[in-house]
């Protein structure tokens, strides 16, 4: 056995893993799992809601200072 067999097992190895996971992800028993994880980022409930820091909008103040003080240079 020299190293293409190798290679062509491993391929063919591959290629059976990759239409293993294709069957896994299309299967019916899956679907209500993949169906229910699509629409996590449109979930509201508060306690999966990441809370804003404290301090979180006050970069856009030092920002719009920022830009002030570069068109004034550029003028």
């Amino acid at each position: 056995m020299d190293i293409n067999d190798m290679r062509s097992i491993v391929t063919v190895l591959a290629f059976a893993t990759f239409i293993g996971i294709v069957l896994w992800a299309y299967s019916g028993r899956r679907r209500a799992a993949f169906d229910e994880a699509a629409n996590l980022p449109f979930n509201e409930d508060e306690a999966l809601s990441p809370r804003p820091s404290p301090g979180a909008g006050e970069g856009s103040g030092v920002l719009a200072a920022q830009v002030k003080g570069l068109e004034g240079k550029a003028s």
